[in-house]
């Protein structure tokens, strides 16, 4: 069976484990998910699913996306994404995959895209520590010297420079699932995921390493 959903980071808040500690949490709308198509490893060379979640308006999408939904019967779904995974024999076009396929999983691996900064300078966009802040300096947040002199008299590829920052698909390992509300689709996971709220999240059941069991 398929352990991956697509969500929708809802915010953080904080709630109290059987201890009376205080648990730092994101709060996770999880699901629930049409499967849209499916690939067979015999006709398409992998076993995987493509699921749909979050209804969309039809003058939204393009004429060949509403043409997937047309040839199965099924209601325009804003965002599709496709999961690898075995074992999908069973699964069908239009079935319903909920949070429920959660139930015994200790951590996920959450995949977004992180806030937008803007373009920023060296010292937030990399950590670089700046110049000295005493009296006649002109060195604060300067990143210094970018290339060489006479060879090979050129700035090298990949050097970190001023740029901007975030609006980068991140992923975090490994994170504790302290919570499951099944009537509401909703998922409590301990820490902070990439991303605004609002936005659209990749959950991934993990392994004791933190390593995705679905790609």
């Amino acid at each position: 069976m398929i352990k991956a959903l697509i969500g929708q980071k809802i915010g953080m808040t904080q709630i109290f484990d059987g201890d009376g500690m205080i648990v730092p949490v994101t709060v996770i709308k999880a699901g629930p998910c049409t499967v849209v198509g499916k690939k067979i490893k015999r006709s398409d060379g992998y076993d995987a699913l493509k699921i749909g979640f979050g209804e969309a308006k039809s003058f939204r999408l393009t004429k060949p996306v509403l043409g997937i939904f047309a040839k199965n019967n099924l209601s325009p779904l804003k965002i599709l994404k496709e999961f690898r995974d075995s074992g999908i024999d069973e699964i069908k076009i239009g079935d319903i995959i909920d949070i429920s396929i959660f139930n015994g999983v200790n951590a996920v691996s959450i995949t977004g895209i992180s806030k937008g900064k803007g373009y920023q300078g060296v010292v937030k966009r990399w950590g670089f520590g700046g110049g000295k802040d005493t009296h006649g300096s002109m060195f604060h947040r300067a990143p210094g010297s970018i290339g060489q002199s006479s060879f090979p008299s050129k700035v090298f590829k990949g050097l970190r420079m001023p740029g901007h920052m975030g609006m980068e698909k991140n992923t975090v390992l490994n994170l504790k699932l302290v919570k499951i509300d099944s009537e509401q689709n909703l998922m409590y996971v301990k820490g902070a995921v990439p991303g605004a709220n609002n936005n659209i999240v990749y959950i991934y059941a993990a392994d004791k390493f933190g390593r995705k069991l679905n790609k």
